[in-house]
This record gives structure tokens, C-alpha cells and sequence, in this order.
């Protein structure tokens, strides 16, 4: 993948691979990667690349995103035939146009949508008063009717093929592994989005474009790959599609989406800054975010994201915040204060930045300070109570740095949080943003005790993702970890504790054998699992352990990938590649379950709402 392309829309490239015939398909992969590798050149809205000495490939991107099949023009013989328009395509980020957009501008109240009407909800309205009856002769008595059951509502036919297609791409990825997962697969997959996204499955579609830009990121050997990434996203597209024909009500909106928040007005707010961080996605997007709250503790977020990179990330910081008339940047404003009137809020606490909204600069408060002070304040299992139910995944800690350990994404630090062992990991490895070298940096000074704000990981011991920190020789400064650069003349001489430990000991929960062989599967493809290998082994831990679910959905992976059936002469017959992405869905949804109840146990929150590990949720239940 090509951060320097303009993002490209599904269809378009779902189109452009489709239009190939069989044999450019299969050097379809060869091309993308010959693409990839040449130098790009941008003037305005179009995006140049030179695929040879005499021929030029035009990306053009009005408002940064490509959006039609048209807009990518090739000036070789074969065009627009050619195998470089698909390969082009291929090569670029997908835009996913659920993404947060820095021009966007939220109405000032939801969408009103009435009930479907029924002869069960037609009723005359009441007589009050005086009111007489029309002059004329008397109506005929009304017919006795019957009764109705309201319908409860359902997806409709549209969706359940969308569903279906949805399932098939992403069984067929599955199958395959990053390595197999070439652009050929890539596109049905995201074929299968844009027929998401049209039958009214925002959520489905988003997932599917997660999938295709982690498995991107895979095979181009991007650093900011994340495994976790493409099995969580591959682990939603396979629960929605299994799910979504049964679902009613509530869970049928919930696994829909929105493709737009709504937004409500909340009349005046007085908002005190908390802290800003970057935002880099691997879909092309950009910019920062600030994170404000009020003074009763609710927080608020204002955005500034648009297709870009590292650069605007960075930019995006000192750009004035797009509520009202303000001149404050979302640098300034995560220390000042603000006040807001006319407010409009979407139900994730983003401000709106409708053209009735007024906002002009106010003051601010340090951390230990009124009103923001009591983030801290409430117990630190509560708050990991909450973020676990889906409130907020913030985390207001108050630590104690003890020094670090290696893991396989990097050093992290270790903190003391009330008695437990907390590791803070860096959101960002992006050398452009420096949250790496802040946390390096931080690791010298054993023993120093800070105020930070932190994103919940859920994982068997406690973990977060560090976002800010109150500054190590000035209590009432802080640093925003992913913007700001710490330098060494900041940091105080702290002499490191005796017998100060480097880290907890890595105690991982059995649970972890079968996250590895769901993770394996989700890189390697069904192929792995299929070899022999100690399964019984790890299935017997598992069992000795209580986790008896957990070893049978772990043998019932091993068999749906080690399955082959042949047919009467004796041959191989094709793989099932739904019954392996049912058993692998199983496992996938059983080990994040698991993590969410041993994330509760080891912070000693309340997760009243989880369900019952040894019955794994219905998707893809074995």
C-alpha cells in the first residue's frame, strides 16, 4: 500500500478488478506491487505516477478521495483496459466514507423518522370540550376488527444478501492468509462493502475496508501492522454476517450502524481542555483530536480529521478547532477552556460544528484542579467497569513508574496503580509522531509518580495505551504523549529504588493457547492449523485449567482445517471454507469474551454484563 495515493472508494476498485480479464488477474499482484514502488507526483487534486519513461497514471481526487472508476486514467496503449488502472486502485488506502471528515458539518438535530403506519397504529383523536359531531346523516357503525401483533422488524432481503456475500469474501480471505490474500480477493472483499454499504449495513461495510487495509498493510510489510487489527476486524465482518439474518430490534440497529452520528443540541456548555491526540489510520486519514469535559466530569471531543498522513497529524495540532468562531488550536485548547452555546453533541460526545454553533475561549484547569480533578478521583474499577460496558475507554490513573518490559511490539512501561502492575504501551510507532521516544524517555525515571490519561486494552493483566501524562518536574503541566516531545533536561534525577523490579512477571492467562491458533489462522490461513502438531496438548491445558469450552472450540478449529473430503475416485475435494470460518468465529469471539472477563478480574471491576464464557455467544458457535 501507497500512503502517498489518495484514498480510493470500494467500488472503484471492486469495479476496476472485476473489468480484467483471467489473465490479468493473475498478474494482478505483480502490478500492484510495481506501482507501489514508483514515484508519485502531486499537483492540486491529481495524483501522478510514473509507471515507465512514457507512461503516466492520473489519480484524480477532488476533496482527496477518488470516487469513480473515470477518475483513475492510465496513458499506455491498452488503457482503459490495462492492468495498471486496477493495479493503481489496488495500491492506494481505502476510503471509508464512515470516517470523520474535517469539512463535515453535523445537523443541528437528529433525523426524525416515523413508524412504519398500520391499521393497528391509525386512531381517531379524542373528543374534548364541547365539540360536536359534523351535521349529516350518522356513519355507519365500524366494522369489529381484529387485533394485531406488531411486527417486530427484520433485515431485509437486500441485506441478507449482502450478508451472505459479506460472509463468503471474508471466508474466503480467512482461507487464504495474508500471503493468499492477494488484490483478486481483496476486491470481492470489498466488492461485498460497497453491496453492504448500499443495502444499509454501514457498520458490516466499515469492518470489511478494516479488513482490506489490514491485510494491505500485511503484504506491504508496513511497520503499523498490527495482527490484532486484521483478526478483530476479520473476527466483526464474520459475527455480523452470522448474526444479522436472525437479529430483531435493537440488536438489528446495533449491528447495522449509522453512517453518520446524529447530533442533538445541548444548549450551553462551559468545557475545560483535557488533553489532544493524533490521529493516523491506515485508511488514509489524518488530523487530531481534543478531548475536553465539563463540570460535572462528562467529556466532549472535537475533531479535525481528513485524508492525509503523518504530516497532517502533526499540522493538525496547531490548526484552530472548527466550533464556532473560536481562534483556538486544538493544541491551545487542550489547556484553556471553552464556551459554547447552541451546542450540538452526537451521542459519543463529538461537538458539532453547525453554523448556529458560538464558542469563545475561557479559562482553563490544571489536572489536580476543579472540576477536572474528579476524572481521578472515581475508583479505578469503576471506570474500567465503564469502559468495558462501551461508555468510554478512557482511564484517569494516578501511577507510580516502576521501569519496563519487552514484548514483541516494543518496550512498554510499567507503572504501579493502586497495588497492580499496570503496563502503558504507545498508541503510535510512527517515527513521524513521538510517542515511542516519550515513552523511552519516561522509563529513565523509576519511581517518579504522574497523573495520566490512558486508553483501556482489554487483556488478562492490566494494560492501556498511554495518551498524556502530567509533565515529571511540573505537576501543573502535561504533555500530550503522541503530539508533544519530552527532552531529557525535563526529566528529574530519580534515583531508581532498590530491587526496583524491570516488569511483572509474564504470567499469561491458558486462554492465550487459544488466541495464538486464532491468530495464527487469521496470518496464516487455514493451512496452519491443518498440520499435526501438540493440539491435544494444548486442549488438555486448557481443560486442566476449567477452560473446557475454550479446548473443545481449540479441537474443533484443528479439525475444520485439517478436513478433506474426497470424492468417489479417490480425489481431493475442495475445502469448506465456511465450516472453517464458522469454527474459527467461534474461537474468535470465545478468547475476546474471555479477555474482557480476565481484563474485570485483574483490575477488579464489576463486568455484570459479560456473558457466560463457557457458552460463547451464538456466532459461530461449533
Amino acid at each position: 500500500m501507497n500512503p502517498q495515493l489518495p484514498p480510493v472508494v470500494p467500488s472503484v476498485t471492486a469495479e476496476l478488478v472485476a473489468a480484467l480479464t483471467p489473465r490479468l488477474r493473475k498478474r494482478l499482484d505483480a502490478g500492484v506491487a510495481k506501482v507501489a514502488a514508483r514515484p508519485t507526483a502531486r499537483a492540486g487534486d491529481v495524483v501522478r505516477i510514473a509507471v515507465d519513461d512514457d507512461t503516466d497514471l492520473e489519480l484524480h481526487a477532488p476533496g482527496g478521495v477518488v470516487t469513480s472508476a473515470g477518475a483513475i486514467r492510465c496513458g499506455c496503449l491498452l488503457a482503459p483496459g490495462c492492468l495498471h488502472r486496477a493495479a493503481a486502485a489496488s495500491a492506494a488506502p481505502v476510503a471509508d466514507p464512515t470516517e470523520p471528515s474535517a469539512t463535515e458539518q453535523p445537523a443541528t438535530a437528529p433525523p426524525v423518522t416515523a413508524p412504519p403506519v398500520t391499521a393497528a397504529s391509525v386512531t381517531a383523536p379524542p373528543v374534548t370540550g364541547s365539540a360536536q359531531p359534523p351535521p349529516g346523516p350518522a356513519p355507519a357503525p365500524a366494522p369489529a376488527t381484529t387485533p394485531t401483533t406488531p411486527t417486530t422488524e427484520t433485515a431485509t432481503p437486500d441485506q441478507h444478501v449482502a450478508a451472505a456475500a459479506l460472509h463468503d469474501a471474508a471466508a474466503a480471505v480467512l482461507e487464504a492468509g495474508t500471503d493468499g490474500a492477494g488484490a483478486v480477493l481483496q476486491a470481492e472483499l470489498l466488492r461485498a462493502a460497497h453491496t453492504a454499504r448500499r443495502a444499509g449495513l454501514p457498520r458490516a461495510a466499515s469492518r470489511a475496508v478494516a479488513v482490506v487495509t489490514a491485510l494491505r498493510a500485511a503484504r506491504s510489510t508496513d511497520p503499523a501492522y498490527r495482527l490484532t487489527d486484521l483478526t478483530a476486524a476479520l473476527r466483526d465482518v464474520l459475527a455480523i454476517a452470522h448474526r444479522l439474518p436472525r437479529a430483531t430490534g435493537p440488536e438489528l440497529a446495533e449491528l447495522r450502524g449509522t453512517v453518520r452520528q446524529p447530533y442533538t443540541p445541548d444548549g450551553s456548555l462551559r468545557l475545560y481542555g483535557l488533553f489532544s491526540e493524533p490521529v493516523l489510520t491506515a485508511t488514509g486519514y489524518a488530523g487530531a483530536v481534543t478531548w475536553t469535559a465539563d463540570a460535572s466530569g462528562r467529556l466532549y471531543s472535537i475533531s479535525d480529521v481528513a485524508p492525509g498522513g503523518a504530516g497532517r497529524a502533526t499540522g493538525a495540532a496547531d490548526r484552530a478547532v472548527r466550533v464556532g468562531d473560536t481562534s483556538l488550536t486544538h493544541r491551545e485548547l487542550s489547556r484553556a477552556g471553552l464556551a459554547v452555546s447552541g451546542a450540538t453533541v452526537s451521542p459519543t460526545g463529538r461537538l458539532g460544528a453547525g453554523s448556529g454553533v458560538r464558542a469563545v475561549r475561557a479559562a482553563g484547569a490544571a489536572w489536580h484542579a476543579e472540576p477536572l480533578d474528579r476524572l481521578w478521583a472515581v475508583p479505578v474499577a469503576e471506570q474500567v467497569s465503564m469502559a468495558l460496558a462501551g461508555d468510554r475507554d478512557l482511564l484517569f490513573l494516578d501511577v507510580t513508574l516502576t521501569g519496563t518490559v519487552r514484548e514483541a511490539m516494543g518496550e512498554c512501561l510499567v507503572a504501579d496503580c493502586g497495588g497492580r502492575p499496570l503496563r502503558l504501551a504507545a498508541v503510535h510507532d510512527d517515527p513521524a509522531l513521538p510517542d515511542r521516544e516519550n515513552l523511552r524517555l519516561l522509563a529513565s525515571v523509576r519511581g517518579a509518580r504522574l497523573r495520566v490519561v490512558a486508553r483501556l486494552t482489554p487483556a488478562p493483566q492490566p494494560r492501556a495505551l498511554l495518551l498524556a501524562v502530567s509533565h515529571p518536574t511540573d505537576p501543573g503541566a502535561r504533555l500530550d504523549l503522541g503530539l508533544d516531545r519530552l527532552r531529557r533536561a525535563d526529566l528529574p534525577t530519580v534515583p531508581t529504588p532498590r530491587g526496583a523490579p524491570a516488569g511483572p512477571a509474564d504470567d499469561e492467562a491458558p486462554v492465550h493457547l487459544l488466541r495464538r491458533r486464532v491468530h495464527q489462522a487469521a496470518s496464516g490461513g487455514r493451512r496452519v492449523l491443518a498440520f499435526p502438531g501438540n493440539r491435544d496438548t494444548e486442549g488438555a491445558r486448557l481443560r486442566r485449567h476449567g477452560l473446557v469450552t475454550a479446548g473443545e472450540l481449540l479441537a474443533a478449529l484443528h479439525a475444520a482445517a485439517a478436513e478433506r473430503v474426497r470424492d468417489p475416485f479417490g480425489r481431493l475435494l475442495p475445502a469448506d471454507p465456511g465450516r472453517f470460518a464458522r469454527a474459527w468465529l467461534g474461537a474468535a469471539v470465545h478468547t475476546e469474551e474471555l479477555d474482557r472477563i480476565l481484563c474485570a478480574a485483574a483490575w477488579g471491576a464489576d463486568l455484570t454484563d459479560a456473558a457466560d464464557p463457557a457458552d460463547p455467544a451464538d456466532p459461530g458457535a461449533p
